[in-house]
């Protein structure tokens, strides 16, 4: 199963869409039982006994039983992750003092407090069974002591709560259990600090503090502008206020301070050019590169859309560099699959289904769409290139971006509609002007910000001043556009799916569709371009309630 496109190939998709099948079912159907132990070795058996056999059965006998297979591991191998223990749901909250292992902090912006994942290392003797159970925490902390860094060991006493195992799907709850956690750990303060974090987590927060003070130089009297470049730069979505969070998320564009593909993408390209003009080797610049990008995730808080991204980023650079040919697709579906098999529960995560099924809705249909947009509105066909004056050479760059732009935004509106009702409780028909015209800014914003960055850390503060005014600039001007943008009626409406699974359901078969497509390279005797845009539209008559 392969997009079409120039002969691209993804072959792992025979493997990652019923893993990710699998991994949906175990969801779904709770605790697995001996008896999907012994289908999938009777289904092992089958797929052996299909790759041997050369009978005209073979040709379906063979994949079917390959897709069934991993399809059961997937199931299996979510409720291994899982690792839910079900005697809990019936017990009231307790008080417990455990010994954490911090793995990963949220954003707070009361200094006071903390809240994270962590994994339990240690617990009084009845609670035993908690060693090792990742869960939620939220604690208070002493006056005067900082927050406890990601490796950190530390003792709490606090109360302790099961998760329900279906919690409802727009719940801060539901997040935790797509999370993987079982428990709650609330009401909680810290009582000593068992092993401090290492040294490298430490170098971390000195690091991300002396980035953060660089992208600051020069913007003392426009501290709002200088919030918003921390927040693309460096993911600190706390920076900005209530009312920049609500013009952004209004819009549709919120996703544009998600440290993810774009971030990743420019800073990857400005570290490769970089290293270009400094004349390094092929293969020492992309390990250089590399580890600096690695560096950069890290110091951003190492979210998982980050190193989804990097993993992606990673695979391309390492085929072009052992000059591999370079897919795209087969590098999404290859990072997709190594996300899952480390991580299974980011499949149920919104992050994880945005930012891949946008861009592999891109791939599928943007790409193709755009390559259909330029060949039949392309300026001047009657004329014969070698007569064009320069302004017939402006006219059709302008047009054949405009095009470009068009088609592959089309296809980003699609999977941002279904997955914005669905995560957000937001119909943004506006995200597509939006998104055009901030999506290109936002890139060039992030490579100023990183030129700052780079003269800040070689201690060339007024490069560092220069860069973040030319930001700054273009921050404005993205703010000034987003203002009277959604002064517009109807830019973006209150929506919810009725039946929640609705939303998932719909999400899947955008993508199927356009796997569909793109396999049959959207042909018009099939369809085209068209049914993924009569599917979406029909969710958004038929199952989308609008208003509060």
């Amino acid at each position: 199963m392969s997009p079409a496109r120039h002969g691209e190939r993804a072959p792992l998709l025979w493997l990652l869409l019923p893993f990710m099948a699998g991994l949906a079912a175990g969801k779904i159907l709770g605790e697995s039982s001996r008896l999907w132990l012994v289908a999938a070795g009777l289904l092992v058996i089958a797929a052996a006994a299909g790759a041997w056999w050369r009978g005209p059965a073979a040709r379906w006998l063979w994949p079917a039983a390959l897709g069934a297979t991993v399809a059961l591991a997937g199931l299996l191998y979510y409720q291994l992750r899982r690792n839910r223990p079900g005697d809990w749901d019936a017990l009231p909250p307790r008080e417990a003092r455990l010994t954490l292992r911090v793995t990963q902090r949220f954003t707070q912006t009361d200094p006071g407090r903390v809240s994270g994942l962590a994994k339990v290392t240690g617990a009084d003797r009845h609670l035993h069974q908690l060693v090792g159970q990742p869960l939620y925490f939220s604690l208070s902390l002493p006056a005067g002591t900082e927050a406890p860094l990601c490796t950190s060991v530390i003792e709490v006493l606090g109360v302790l709560e099961s998760l329900p195992a279906h919690p409802p799907a727009a719940s801060f709850a539901a997040y935790l259990v797509n999370a993987g956690m079982n428990f709650k750990f609330t009401r909680a303060r810290l009582l000593r600090e068992v092993s401090p974090p290492s040294r490298y987590q430490r170098f971390c927060r000195q690091a991300n503090g002396r980035l953060h003070d660089i992208l600051g130089l020069g913007l003392d009297d426009r501290p709002a502008l200088a919030a918003v470049l921390r927040a693309m730069m460096l993911g600190q979505v706390q920076e900005l206020n209530g009312e920049q969070k609500g013009l952004f998320m209004r819009s549709g564009t919120l996703h544009l301070f998600a440290i993810s593909g774009q971030q990743i993408t420019v800073i990857a390209l400005c570290l490769l050019t970089l290293l270009h003009l400094l004349r390094v080797p092929r293969l020492p610049a992309a390990l250089l590169g590399l580890a600096a990008l690695w560096l950069y995730v890290d110091l951003t808080g190492t979210s998982p859309s980050a190193v989804r991204a990097f993993l992606m980023c990673s695979l391309l650079v390492a085929a072009t560099t052992l000059r591999r040919p370079a897919s795209i697709m087969a590098a999404l579906t290859a990072s997709a699959l190594g996300v899952l098999l480390l991580d299974p529960m980011q499949l149920f995560s919104a992050s994880f289904q945005m930012s891949y099924g946008i861009v592999a809705i891109l791939l599928l249909l943007g790409v193709p769409l755009s390559d259909s947009l330029l060949a039949r509105g392309a300026l001047f066909a009657d004329l014969p290139p070698a007569s064009w004056r320069w302004h017939h050479r402006l006219r059709s760059w302008v047009w054949r971006g405009f095009l470009g732009l068009l088609g592959i935004g089309l296809a980003t509106m699609l999977v941002s509609m279904v997955t914005g009702v669905q995560f957000f409780h937001l119909f943004t028909p506006g995200a597509l002007p939006a998104n055009l015209v901030l999506i290109p800014a936002s890139s060039l914003v992030i490579g100023a910000g990183f030129l700052s960055l780079l003269s800040g850390l070689l201690a060339f503060a007024p490069g560092a001043v220069l860069f973040n005014h030319a930001g700054a600039l273009l921050l404005w001007l993205m703010d000034a556009y987003l203002r009277r943008a959604t002064a517009v009626p109807g830019l973006f409406l209150p929506a919810h799916f009725r039946p929640e699974w609705l939303g998932p359901a719909g999400h899947a078969a955008l993508l199927g569709l356009c796997l569909a497509g793109s396999a049959w390279r959207w042909h018009r005797s099939r369809g085209g371009f068209w049914p993924p845009f009569v599917l979406v539209a029909g969710l958004l008559a038929l199952g989308v309630e609008y208003g509060a």
